[in-house]
């Protein structure tokens, strides 16, 4: 049985409901078969990330500002404060346009809205598959899985994914691997 004929619940469990695609013409394709996608609460962590340096950058200009009277770190602040409002308003459609895709052959992963990437991971070039999850990771159960080859070009992070549908995922493409006798 091929890799892409097997039910895998536990990837889809507490994911985005499918892969949004840009509108426009000139778009990279999904193509077919079934498409995996990110934990619901990987925006949650992402945005509490973003929150988090918000309020040190705000908080940090506020003092240089009403303590020592230094006006202009308003400036290189407000900058940092618009690129992170704007990086947690557009937060959540990002993660929406992420996924992976189990294929016979290669693992292939798809990010991005208006700058597409598609990598496609040969399961017998994989030399390591790594799972790493920070504390607020760990919090929301999610995870990061990594897959490194021996090109650096081609190593793919996966990041929020739940615990469960990185650990079987890991299990999984390390099984892909054992059957091809080259990777792992």
């Amino acid at each position: 049985m091929c890799i892409r004929d097997r039910p895998d619940p536990a990837l889809d469990q507490g994911t985005f409901a499918r892969v949004l695609e840009p509108r426009s013409a000139n778009r990279l394709p999904l193509g077919d078969g079934t498409w995996h996608q990110l934990a619901r609460a990987f925006v949650a962590v992402e945005l509490i990330s973003h929150g988090i340096v918000l309020a040190i950058v705000l908080a940090a200009a506020l003092v240089l500002s009403l303590v020592l009277g230094q006006l202009w770190v308003w400036i290189p602040a407000g900058l940092v404060i618009v690129a992170e409002v704007w990086t947690m308003a557009i937060l959540p459609r990002q993660a929406r346009a992420r996924g992976y895709q189990l294929r016979d052959d290669d693992l292939l992963y798809r990010s991005g809205i208006l700058w597409q990437r598609m990598v496609a991971v040969p399961y017998g070039r994989m030399q390591l598959v790594d799972i790493s999850h920070g504390p607020l990771d760990r919090g929301f159960g999610i995870a990061k899985l990594k897959l490194v080859t021996a090109a650096a070009s081609t190593g793919v992070t996966i990041n929020g994914l739940t615990q469960q549908a990185a650990e079987h995922l890991r299990d999984t493409l390390i099984e892909v691997a054992e059957t091809r006798r080259t990777g792992l």
